[in-house]
């Protein structure tokens, strides 16, 4: 059965008129190039610049493109022959038939009758009136007829400049679309076949910051921004590691403590101090004697100085601490501990941090993308508004309603490239790069990946892996060990100390002299006031705190497990369902298009499909990077360790 779409566009000087028949020619027509071939037993002519057959012209052989024809039919028992054999298109005055191809059911032998004399069909308009006729005897029975054709539709409101930029679309299922013109800016599918993604340069010193933190800029030319580097998501995760200012401040707090490790485990070593004095004197009592002397005997002299020599070498060491020394040692070591969890917790968290602000930015980029493909389409728009006026089928209003929608357009992607020079510099802080230097995503927007863990090993993961927990376990024995340093005030306090001396007078008689002295101390306080008590209490506290802490940080793991893995699923699936709207949105435009170009739609219904699109348009590539969003969310609260321990 004969199924038959037919649009019409009414331009100035031109009527296009589009017809589909069966299925089975349909199927025979294709686009590959920019020079038609038709099939055997046709005649073609060039009326006016349109493509047709003057006449119906029978086959000599049975002829089957899909369909089964009977012997005895002919070609016009298909298709009505008058001037529309084939969509009746305008084409450029220079196109020419060059080639027809027919495909032979008894040997499969492919017959090519191109660059034959009777078949150099000139297209001019005006040249060839007659047309030039293709043989029409063929010895076996046709199986198949390619016609390819790639040839410029007359829509002048909405053709590009360039001819090979649109082509004529000829697809298997003319019966359900019919050929149209379609100018709507349509971007591939995102995740399917992302863009090319160009080639990142290497991160190189370039894009370090001055070694001297202190160093701010004083001119204008030091803050301006003088380069843009496109990076890649894994270069911006290794620069964010190696110059990120909040990593850094926990590796140099993490040194701090191994200090404070190494000041602790001094008291396991016995101190040996040194000291020595040198001194010259005179008592008041011997001038004073000296002075009394002299009011009797005047030929007393000045009463004498006195020049000494001491030194003295001490050896001490705590033998017993009522296990003061210990907690001490073992609160250095727990607060190691902690900040090395707190290292890896900023590594995941810069990670996250990071890694959103880049998909930001990609989302920004496309938002730009998006927002130039609606201004695109509606200067499209407004361009075949302004043609129906000047052809007498169109109203002000149209073009009015064309122009606004237009303006909108402009306004939305100028505050889509000011929202992706935000997003640029958003991402520089955390890379902690140069004051000269911006940034651009230089990956594809497309799924990063998907998590093959179920939501129950996903929260045992992360309860196995995550830093905070364990930081709160440490936090619990800090306090544990300072409970016992302060219990230990109460015990008593053993120490062994070991003394030698030397002296020396220089004004006597003598040699130097010495002296020594060993000797073990112990003190036990009986009475503080209840300082010692009180500490440990304060203690106590610490640790019911961080047990406290502890289960409520693990509540809020498992929230964040289950909201990632909800929202990763709910993402994905927002991924299948945006790109079949999308396409629906793509479908809907043009159709829009054809209604209005061919006077039953109005300019409403085009803009509608329009807001449609980019809305369509901005959903996809939010639900793609939603989804980038929550995966990387759930890889940060199963931590990376955790990951890569089930996967090994």
């Amino acid at each position: 059965m004969k199924g038959q779409q037919i649009f019409h566009c009414f331009l100035p000087g031109v009527t296009v008129a589009i017809l589909t028949t069966q299925p089975a020619l349909a199927n025979s027509v294709t686009v590959s190039g920019v020079k038609p071939t038709y099939p055997s037993g046709m005649v073609v002519s060039t009326n006016g610049g349109n493509l047709s057959t003057s006449s119906k012209l029978p086959l000599s052989s049975k002829m089957t493109t899909g369909s089964s024809w009977g012997s005895d039919d002919d070609l016009s028992a298909v298709v009505a022959v008058k001037q529309t054999i084939l969509p009746v298109i305008m084409t450029n005055k220079n196109d020419h038939v060059n080639s027809v191809k027919l495909w032979i059911n008894n040997n499969d032998k492919v017959v090519n009758i191109a660059n034959k004399s009777h078949n150099d069909c000139s297209l001019s308009s005006g040249k060839n009136p007659g047309g030039c006729k293709l043989p029409t005897s063929l010895g076996s029975s046709i199986s198949q007829v390619t016609v390819p054709i790639q040839v410029k539709t007359v829509i002048p409101s909405s053709e590009p400049e360039n001819p090979s930029e649109k082509v004529v679309p000829i697809t298997n299922n003319a019966q359900d679309k019919p050929v149209t013109s379609d100018t709507t800016q349509r971007p591939g599918n995102t995740e399917e076949k992302p863009a090319d993604t160009p080639e990142a340069t290497q991160v190189s010193n370039s894009l370090d910051p001055s070694p001297n933190p202190l160093l701010f800029p004083t001119q204008d030319e030091e803050v301006k921004i003088q380069r843009n580097q496109p990076l890649t998501l894994e270069q911006a995760l290794e620069l964010a590691r190696k110059n990120n200012n909040d990593l850094q401040r926990a590796l140099l707090e993490l040194n701090k403590s191994k200090s404070v490790l190494k000041e602790a485990q001094a008291a396991l070593l016995p101190s040996v101090d040194l000291s020595a004095t040198l001194e010259n004197s005179r008592s008041a009592v011997t001038s004073l004697r000296y002075d009394q002397e002299k009011n009797t005997n005047p030929s007393v002299g000045d009463a004498p100085s006195n020049t000494d020599f001491t030194g003295r070498a001490q050896l001490t060491y705590n033998l017993y601490t009522s296990g003061k020394r210990n907690a001490v040692i073992r609160e250095a070591e727990e607060r190691i501990k902690v900040q090395e969890l707190e290292v890896e917790r900023q590594s995941e968290e810069i990670r996250l941090n990071v890694a959103k602000a880049y998909y930001d930015l990609q989302q920004a980029d496309e938002q730009v993308r998006i927002s130039d493909s609606a201004v695109k389409n509606s200067e499209a728009s407004l361009k075949d508004a302004n043609a129906l006026e000047r052809a007498g089928v169109g109203t002000k209003f149209d073009v009015l309603r064309s122009q606004v929608s237009l303006a909108n357009a402009k306004q939305d992607l100028t505050n889509a490239l000011s929202d992706r020079e935000i997003a640029r510099r958003r991402l520089v802080p955390l890379l902690n790069l140069p004051q000269s230097m911006s940034i651009s995503a230089a990956d594809p927007v497309k799924l990063a990946g998907l998590w093959q863990h179920s939501l129950e090993k996903s929260i045992v993961l992360a309860y196995q892996n995550r830093p905070e927990l364990q930081q709160n376990l440490a936090q619990r024995n800090i306090g544990e060990a300072q409970r016992k340093q302060a219990m230990s005030s109460l015990g008593p306090q053993v120490s062994l100390v070991a003394r030698y001396d030397v002296l020396d007078q220089f004004n006597d008689n003598t040699s130097i002299s010495d002296g020594y002295s060993v000797g073990v101390q112990a003190t036990l306080s009986l009475y503080d006031g209840g300082s010692a008590r009180a500490k440990a209490a304060q203690a106590k506290s610490d640790i019911a705190i961080a047990e406290t802490k502890f289960s409520e940080q693990r509540n809020q793991i498992r929230f964040q497990v289950e909201q990632a893995y909800s929202t990763q699923l709910s993402s994905l699936e927002n991924v299948q369902t945006s790109k079949v709207a999308l396409e629906q949105a793509k479908e809907s435009l043009r159709l829009a298009r054809l209604r209005f170009q061919a006077g039953v739609g109005t300019q409403t219904d085009v803009i509608n499909a329009e807001n449609d699109l980019t809305r369509s348009e901005g959903n996809h590539i939010k639900a793609i990077l939603d989804y980038n969003r929550a995966l990387t969310e759930l890889q940060r609260y199963v931590t990376q360790r955790g990951v890569k321990s089930v996967s090994q």
